[in-house]
């Protein structure tokens, strides 16, 4: 007896499908007749897909499945009408700019000056100043005497402290100032220079002899009258005789 043995033939394994595929399909197969709005859903995963095809019978001006061509001459004829409405701006090639600027001076601001350096720069004017003239009489016993003569040159110099120059003077720096003018050298002191002279009574008193009082000197004007520098915030002056024992003295 003889054994057939016969083999069942099997299909090869197709590549599996989705709904995608059945669309994609359905789609190429049918662009170029399509003549109405087709909408298909793919159940499966819920996509949603519109598919707008040409009118039935429209001619395309290609082959079946191309897409449809747009009408450029209609669309340049819409640009070319905007512009021709829009405004037309020109400029000649020569043109120039200008702008109107006013004029602008730069003024420096004034220096602050402070009490400290107001003191400072008047002391200095002081120094270099030329001795002021005075507006105060002048005793008649002043012209021909040599002591009062040099002694009124300084009328209107400011009293300082410690001072024996024109810049100021203090009391027995202006004394001692005017007889060094006519070469007598005195002790820089009140006390000093009564020391170098010589006591004398009022009634024997001369013009340009001196007036002592503890702690001040003056030289005496004749009559009642003095010229001293009296003490600060004050200047070189004659004035009356206002010592209450008053001492004379006379040098030389």
């Amino acid at each position: 007896m003889t054994e057939s043995i016969t083999r069942a033939r099997h299909r090869s394994a197709r590549r599996p499908t989705t709904p995608l595929h059945d669309l994609a399909n359905a789609a190429t197969g049918s662009m170029g007749t399509v003549g109405r709005r087709t909408v298909v859903v793919a159940a499966s995963s819920g996509l949603l897909v519109t598919m707008f095809g040409a009118p039935a019978g429209a001619t395309t001006g290609g082959t079946a499945g191309s897409l449809p061509s747009v009408d450029t001459a209609s669309l340049t004829a819409s640009a070319r009408a905007v512009l021709a409405t829009a405004p037309v701006v020109t400029s000649p090639a020569d043109a120039e700019w200008s702008s109107d600027a006013p004029e602008v001076t730069a003024v420096a601001p004034a220096p602050v000056v402070t009490r400290v350096a107001a003191a400072k720069a008047a002391r200095s004017a002081a120094r270099t100043a030329a001795p002021a003239v005075h507006n105060n009489p002048v005793p008649q016993s002043v012209a021909g005497n040599a002591v009062l003569e040099v002694a009124a040159r300084y009328v209107g110099t400011p009293y300082l402290s410690g001072g024996s120059t024109p810049a100021g003077f203090d009391c027995s720096g202006f004394v001692s100032y005017v007889y060094a003018q006519l070469g007598v050298s005195l002790p820089r002191t009140s006390s000093g220079i009564k020391a170098a002279g010589t006591v004398i009574s009022r009634a024997d008193a001369q013009p340009g002899d001196l007036i002592w009082s503890p702690g001040h000197i003056s030289i005496y004007a004749g009559g009642d009258d003095q010229i001293d520098s009296p003490r600060p915030g004050k200047t070189i002056q004659f004035r009356s005789i206002w010592q209450s024992a008053p001492v004379f003295i006379r040098i030389g």
